[in-house]
């Protein structure tokens, strides 16, 4: 599993009132962060169980895994977007966030659903992650309306946390069987980053 994220070294403003205009649409429709998290962490175990009951684990995993992993990548990638990571919503070709997901181990009925209990200790420490990330980004927001950057420091947490959210969901969907490691990995993938501390 693995989540490259290369950071611009400058942002645009417009891109920021977009993001803030989209959260308000969609709060407004009645789909914020909350609901789809919630929605997410029953529905991946469940349609992974289905899918093994009905069709088996091969099929799960050479059929259906595929598609839940794009799934997962595309919003993994609006998450990056939101976070302020990158400055260009996704449109699910090649860009500035790459998701890879390597899928490992049969997964089983039981094994899906279990996840529905393991995951809650990744899960939780996620939540405190997400406040300290939602309080960073209005910081970072600030920076991107006074300067049109966002601190390294920032980033490097926000890329963390979106590390964390990838690992917890691939493991969370039986896309791979090792358990997420507790570990908020902030590595800076691209030069784009040093460029932006740089000015």
């Amino acid at each position: 599993m693995s989540v490259e994220v290369t950071s611009p070294a400058r942002y645009d403003r417009v891109q920021l009132l977009l993001r803030i205009a989209l959260s308000i649409g969609l709060a407004w429709i009645g789909i914020t962060t909350g609901w789809l998290v919630c929605t997410l962490f029953v529905a991946l175990p469940v349609i992974a169980a289905i899918t093994i009951s009905t069709s088996g684990s091969d099929r799960y995993t050479t059929g259906i895994a595929p598609r839940v992993a794009r799934g997962l990548a595309w919003l993994l990638q609006l998450c990056a977007f939101m976070m302020l990571l990158v400055d260009r919503f996704p449109t699910g070709s090649a860009g500035p966030v790459r998701v890879g997901f390597q899928l490992t181990g049969r997964p089983t009925v039981g094994a899906a659903l279990m996840r529905l209990l393991t995951s809650i200790p990744s899960g939780a420490v996620l939540c405190v992650l997400w406040f300290v990330s939602g309080v960073l980004w209005v910081v970072a927001a600030f920076t991107v309306l006074l300067t049109e950057t966002v601190p390294g420091s920032i980033l490097a947490f926000q890329r963390g946390v979106l590390r964390w959210n990838a690992r917890l969901v691939a493991y969370h969907a039986s896309l791979v069987e090792e358990y997420p490691p507790f570990a908020l990995d902030t590595e800076d993938d691209g030069g784009a980053l040093a460029a932006s501390n740089a000015s």
